[in-house]
This record gives C-alpha cells, sequence and structure tokens, in this order.
C-alpha cells in the first residue's frame, strides 16, 4: 500500500495530508469489517437448498479469488470480466477482483454474441471471463467473432452449478480447451492472501455498460470512493437495518446490482439468491428467509400482479419494500401489487451513470396515477436526503440556467456529486460532452414542480416539436397504455415535408386475443388527449427492443424514415 511521505505533500500552514489522515476509500472495506464484527455468526450468502456461508467463509472465499487472480498474472488497472446471473460466485467477484487491484465488468447475460464480442473487444485489457455454464455456448460463439477480427479471447474459467448439486456442464460435456473451472480456480488462492488496496480512491472499481437503448452500448466507469458513498447511501435511501435480508431479483450486471453487492457487507445483513425470478420464488424466499427487500426493474411488479393470483398465496408475513426503476406499468398494476398483495412499493429514478436508482419516493396508491408516476422527489419537502451525495436540478442544456419551479418550463435533468459516474471507458469525447457545462448531462427532459420535485417529460431524443411546441411522447404513451387492449406501445416522430411539422407515429403492439382497428386507437386518443397529441398514423405490430427489454425508438424512426409506402411496413 503506497502511502504519501510528510516530505511529498504539500504543506498548508498546520495541515497536511499523510497516511494518518488519508486512506482511499473502497467497499472492499465493507467485506473485511463484516467477517471481522459477524464472523460465523450471521449468513452472508444463501443459495438454493444447499449453500450458506457465513460473513468469514466469504471473506475467505474472495481473498483466495483474489490471490488466484494475481497469481495467474492480473495486475493493477487488467479487467477481470463474467457472464453470470445472480450466483454467489458473481457476488464474490465483487469483491475477488477489486481485493486483487482489478476492476470488474459483469455483462449483461442477455446479450446476442454479435454485441457480446463487440464489448470483450472493448476491454481490451481483458485477460479472463469467469462464464456460468449455460452461457458457454454464446461466450464461445463471441470468441469465434472476436478471432475473426484478430483479437484474443480472454481465459475462460467455468462456473459449473456445483452450487444446486446438479449435474453439471463438466459432467455432461466435454468443456472447451485451456478451461478453468471456478472450484479448482478458487481452490489455488491463498486464505492469508494480503489485500491490494487501491492507491487513490478514484481508481476504477467496475465498469457497467449501459443497456445501449440509443445505439452501441457504452462502457461507465466507477470508482472505488463513488461505489464506497453510493454504498452508504444505499442503505439510507432504501431504509435499510441491520437485520435486513436482501433477495437479488435485480441483475447484479446492472450497477453492480444498484451497488448492494457491497452495501449487504457494509450492512452484515444477509444475500438471498436465486437462479430464476418468479412470482412464486419470490414469495417463498419472503416467507422462508423473511426477506425484507428486493428490486429491478418494473416487470417485477407486472409478473407480482400477474403470476400472484395463481400462487397459493399466504398473507406477507412482515412489510416487503420493492423498488423499481425504469418504465413503470400502468399505476393499477402498482396499486395492485401495493394494496392486494401488500408491498411497500417504492420507484426510482436514475441511470447507470448514476449508479442506478438516484432519486427514490414511496408510491402512495390514495393518490398517485398514470402522471404522478413520472413525478420524483427526495422526500415530502422535496430536499435532499443527506446521504445522496448528489445534487440534481433541471437545468437550460445552452445557459445552465436553473429552470423556475413552475411545473412547465421544460430543462434538462442533470446531476453533479461523488456518486456520478468517472466517464466512458475509452471514450473521451462521450465522456466531455457528458459532462459538458461542470454536471452530468442526462439526456432526459423534465421540468421542476413548485414544491421542488422533477417530472419527467421525456427522453430530449424523443422529445416531439410541432410548431414550436414540446410534446412528450411519454405521455401519449401513458394514454395509450390505459386502453385495454394495448399491451405496449412506442410513439415517435417524423418531419413531414408536406405538412411542415412534425407528424405522430404510434407503434401499437395489442395484447394476445384481441384486437382493434387504427380509428378505434385514433378516436381513443381524441377522447384522452389535447388535439395536437393525437397520432396522425398508427401500426400494429411488434416493437423492436434490445437486450434489456427497452423500446428502440431510434430503429423505428429509422424504419419510417426508410419506408416508401406505408407505415404498415414496419
Amino acid at each position: 500500500m503506497n502511502f504519501k511521505t510528510i516530505e511529498d505533500v504539500e504543506i498548508r500552514e498546520d495541515q497536511f495530508e499523510c497516511s494518518a489522515n488519508y486512506v482511499p476509500l473502497s467497499p472492499i472495506t465493507f467485506l473485511e469489517r463484516a467477517a471481522t464484527v459477524y464472523g460465523d455468526d450471521k449468513i452472508s450468502i444463501i443459495y438454493g437448498d444447499h449453500v450458506r456461508f457465513s460473513w468469514r467463509q466469504t471473506h475467505q472465499r474472495c481473498l483466495k479469488l483474489a490471490s488466484s487472480l494475481v497469481n495467474f498474472g492480473i495486475s493493477h488497472g487488467d479487467i477481470v470480466t463474467a457472464l453470470a446471473p445472480n450466483i454467489p460466485a458473481l457476488y464474490e467477484l465483487h469483491f475477488g477482483a477489486p481485493m486483487a487491484g482489478a476492476i470488474l465488468s459483469a455483462l449483461n447475460t442477455n446479450l446476442d454474441v454479435t454485441t457480446l464480442a463487440l464489448l470483450l473487444e472493448q476491454l481490451q485489457s481483458c485477460k479472463i471471463i469467469f462464464v456460468y455454464y449455460q452461457f458457454i455456448d454464446s461466450a464461445l460463439r463471441a470468441f469465434e467473432i472476436m478471432s475473426q477480427r484478430k483479437c484474443k479471447p480472454p481465459l475462460i474459467v467455468l462456473i459449473t452449478d456445483y452450487y444446486d448439486q446438479k449435474q453439471s456442464f463438466l459432467a455432461k460435456d466435454k468443456p472447451p480447451k485451456n478451461t478453468l473451472n471456478y472450484n479448482d480456480f478458487l481452490a489455488m488462492g491463498e486464505p492469508d492472501f494480503e489485500t491490494l488496496r487501491p492507491s487513490n480512491d478514484f481508481d476504477p472499481i467496475s465498469v457497467n455498460f449501459t443497456s445501449g437503448s440509443t445505439g452501441t452500448p457504452k462502457g461507465v466507469v466507477y470508482s472505488h470512493r463513488g461505489a464506497y458513498l453510493n454504498s452508504l447511501a444505499v442503505i439510507a435511501r432504501f431504509d435499510m437495518k441491520p437485520m435486513s435480508v436482501f433477495l437479488w431479483t435485480v441483475d447484479m450486471f446492472r450497477c453492480n446490482g444498484w451497488c448492494f453487492t457491497w452495501a449487504m457487507a457494509a450492512l452484515g445483513g444477509t444475500n438471498v439468491c436465486i437462479r430464476n425470478v418468479s412470482a412464486t420464488d419470490i414469495f417463498d424466499a419472503i416467507h422462508l428467509h423473511k426477506v425484507t427487500h428486493l428490486c429491478g426493474a418494473p416487470t417485477l411488479l407486472a409478473m407480482n400482479a400477474a403470476d400472484a393470483s395463481s400462487y397459493d398465496q399466504r398473507p406477507l408475513p412482515h412489510r416487503v419494500k420493492v423498488t423499481v426503476a425504469g418504465v413503470l406499468p400502468p399505476f393499477q398494476i402498482i396499486n395492485k401489487v401495493a394494496i392486494e398483495l401488500g408491498f411497500d412499493v417504492c420507484i426510482g429514478y436514475g441511470m447507470t451513470e448514476t449508479m442506478g436508482p438516484a432519486i427514490l419516493r414511496p408510491w402512495k396508491p390514495d393518490s398517485d396515477d398514470e402522471h404522478t408516476k413520472f413525478n420524483y422527489y427526495y422526500d415530502e419537502k422535496g430536499l435532499p436526503d443527506f446521504m445522496m451525495q448528489q445534487e440534481v436540478d433541471v437545468k437550460d442544456p445552452k445557459t445552465m440556467k436553473s429552470s423556475p419551479h413552475d411545473g412547465k418550463t421544460i430543462g434538462e435533468i442533470m446531476f453533479k456529486g461523488n456518486t456520478v459516474m468517472l466517464g466512458y471507458h475509452k471514450n473521451s469525447q462521450a465522456t466531455e460532452e457528458a459532462f459538458r457545462g461542470g454536471w452530468y448531462r442526462t439526456g432526459d427532459l423534465g421540468v421542476c414542480e413548485h414544491n421542488g420535485s422533477i417530472t419527467l417529460k421525456d427522453r430530449a431524443k424523443d422529445m416531439i416539436y410541432s410548431k414550436g411546441e414540446g410534446i412528450s411522447t411519454l405521455e401519449i404513451e401513458t394514454v395509450l397504455l390505459s386502453h385495454p387492449m394495448i399491451l405496449n406501445v412506442a410513439v415517435v416522430g417524423r418531419y413531414d415535408d408536406r405538412l411542415l411539422k412534425s407528424s405522430l407515429y404510434a407503434v401499437v403492439r395489442l395484447k394476445d386475443g384481441y384486437s382493434a382497428s387504427v380509428e378505434d386507437i385514433i378516436k381513443f386518443c381524441e377522447q384522452n388527449l389535447a388535439t395536437h397529441m393525437v397520432p396522425k398514423y398508427v401500426v400494429f405490430g411488434d416493437l423492436p427492443v434490445n437486450s434489456t427489454g427497452k423500446v428502440q425508438k431510434f430503429l423505428i424512426r429509422e424504419n419510417i424514415k426508410n419506408s416508401k409506402v406505408a407505415i404498415n411496413e414496419l
């Protein structure tokens, strides 16, 4: 560990920085503390019927993992990648990799092989990848693409189904050449390995890729400092207690599991990993393991609301907080989860660049509806949480002046603070643009309400302007989603050379077994929307989505632009 000496620092009168008063912040210290304070007295991880690790055991396993990585040749600044679901091995990598001085990049398991190959090529210093056996075919196919481009693929460490005590990949197939087994790799490590701490808390700890909803995914770099502070903020933000039990329904590859990977160690709580997420698995875990918190995409709410009726549901034994962030389902579904199922529902706003949800608020079934679900605030008075470590504002993107609190002046939502990303991996141009003006520009448009809360209006790229007036596609989509026959919808605009204005296009996917005409949809819009917000064109069909399920509106716009005839060709 390299500390500055007194001779190395600038003395400012009687103040100076040295090893006595400066230790780089890093969330890896949370695990060391948990192992010391809780030892074998508290369970750190539960997985299936056979795996129970204490905090001491988890610490020992992570030390051995870090030792093996160093013995393999991993050094400071190298990238360690993983292609795995929410299993104990991926949790251990969140500590083992940075304890070896490396940077962890957990990859989306839903990626197509072409995109997977592209991301691995971006991570040029990646020497090793940990792959869950169910994704080995995808990894090998991506390697073939990389080899064709003269890129050297990383070494594979195969994670078998050891934890479930089921037949593993190694037991039924011949593994690829030069492949190591995760448990064998772990066994090669030394339990007394000395953790390689960062020399500076601005050193990178992880690279998380964006969803790529507007194009190619970008690698978002987190610092040890940011991860440390955000992990502590998560505990306060999500109202977590020392006895909290966290059910892993949010992917660990998303913002390092919204930093819950590290927060749970800081808290000394219990992680419950489940391989498949379903309403039955969720309710079983709540009753069996006394789960207190779960988080994830809004599909969690829809899944629980739809599947819980077929599950022999017992009343929840205690209050359970479920937090979602993303495109919310119709408010009736949220209310069902809150009222009929008895969950404490919270909604959040954030993105990969802010380490996940940066603003959280409770859902209020008695007052929230389709319009208020886009409103976010820190607390009842619109004041920031003392643990936020961030500022958020709505600003004019050109003048950088704050928008007035009038609920109507549209500006860009921006963040500033210790828990904003370091930048985009090997993309300085995108980083400079994102930080232009000294704030992180989200690309989201919103208004600031009289109480200081923020109401999201649209993505800047999706906002439609007609005759100088801004039209929110989110508001139109919200109305359309309230139609009883519509499952999903996307609204985009296209400039009409003949009419000299932008025309609205709605791409609609109907629920299975239902039918509706273009006239039906337009009439519904006319009854529920202002005249200038009624779509001019409606087409029925599937919506293009990326690997995370987000609608790729840029593809819809391209299809419309390239279409010579009817919109029905989309």
